[in-house]
């Protein structure tokens, strides 16, 4: 089935369909299902971490990969029956929505993802795009032009993504780097241009810098792109200052928290960087909500690595539920707020204009 921007306005895409914003309940707007982001690494030359980086996930090797160091497997989540089973912790926690934020070249399976919504009953909404340079060459070459690929991402979202009858209900996450690769800048552009022609939320995944997000907001609006529509993701391992998350808010866009449960930085090998624990998270949250932005908030938990898995002693796709709301209400948050962050914000992210 194809779509109009007509048809879809007011509505949010789901890989099973169109649905009513009001059936999206509470939604976390930023996860991976499944993914294959191992074009992310690169191995290691000193021998025994490179011994870790080839070996399967287990509970022998889980404590050194949970603090930084790499390894391929982590990074391989295509086992569906698996992920269906960790999806269903969040599902029996109150989670009805989900975002799966995996690009066309770190895994995407539209098919996949529609057995899967099919078999947990939760909603998913798909995205498209690409990733980052490292990533990007298995399905991107020089010749292809910022039109080019905006057409691939609005046809994803309008007609479908290819034979499958399944359509992409966001794009992204569009992935950049720190500085950002002329590649990159590409495909940035590319998705502000569908983003402006079809409406959909857009999610960029910032490099690591202070300055990455206000690059990308210059370069959004120089395409037109409503940034009321745009996510820039990685708030908490991304935006240090106060000043300047007050700056990037003032431009419109949504600010997403969305590694929660992660309390110290991965990989090792891609950047120094202190983040912030849970509880750093909310404070930082209730210190936006202070100022009047309390709209444009968004959490998730951008779930892209096995050992974050229950059945490997990890938080759970259910960690916000389970773990972060209750502390978020201890720490002063009324349930309006947090509903605002779980269901009101999200609900107007995912509605197509």
């Amino acid at each position: 089935m194809k779509y109009t921007r007509q048809e879809l306005s007011g509505k949010a895409l789901t890989v099973m369909g169109l649905i009513p914003v009001n059936d999206l309940g509470i939604t976390l707007p930023h996860e991976h299902c499944l993914l294959d982001a191992r074009c992310c690494l690169a191995e290691p030359t000193e021998m025994s971490a490179k011994r870790l980086f080839h070996e399967p996930l287990s509970f022998k090797n889980v404590g050194y990969v949970r603090y930084g160091r790499d390894n391929l497997d982590n990074y391989l989540l295509t086992d569906e029956e698996h992920a269906m089973k960790e999806l269903m912790f969040y599902k029996y926690a109150g989670g009805t929505t989900l975002a799966d934020a995996t690009p066309v070249d770190i895994g995407r399976n539209p098919q996949a993802l529609k057995r899967i919504s099919s078999g947990t009953g939760l909603n998913i909404i798909m995205g498209s795009g690409y990733y980052v340079k490292a990533c990007q060459c298995r399905f991107l070459n020089h010749t292809q032009t910022e039109d080019n690929i905006a057409e691939k991402i609005v046809s994803d979202i309008l007609d479908g993504v290819g034979d499958t009858g399944i359509h992409a209900g966001m794009i992204g996450e569009i992935g950049c780097s720190w500085p950002l690769e002329p590649s990159e800048e590409k495909v940035l552009r590319a998705a502000g241009m569908a983003q402006k022609e079809t409406g959909a939320p857009l999610h960029v995944h910032p490099g690591r810098s202070e300055d990455a997000p206000a690059e990308i907001i210059k370069i959004l609006k120089e395409v037109g792109t409503d940034l009321n529509r745009t996510v820039i993701d990685h708030i908490d391992r991304t935006v240090t200052e106060p000043e300047n998350r007050y700056s990037l808010a003032d431009s419109g866009c949504f600010l997403e928290y969305d590694l929660f449960g992660i309390e110290t930085y991965y990989p090792e090998t891609l950047a120094t960087i202190d983040v912030p624990n849970d509880a750093q998270r909310i404070a930082q949250i209730k210190d936006l909500m202070s100022h009047g932005y309390g709209d444009q908030i968004l959490i998730s938990q951008d779930f892209d690595q096995k050992y974050r898995y229950k059945s490997f002693g990890g938080h759970g796709y259910d960690h916000i539920l389970s773990n972060v709301i209750p502390a978020m209400h201890k720490r002063g948050m009324t349930d309006d707020q947090t509903d605002s962050i779980l269901i009101d914000n999200p609900k107007r992210l995912f509605a197509f204009t």
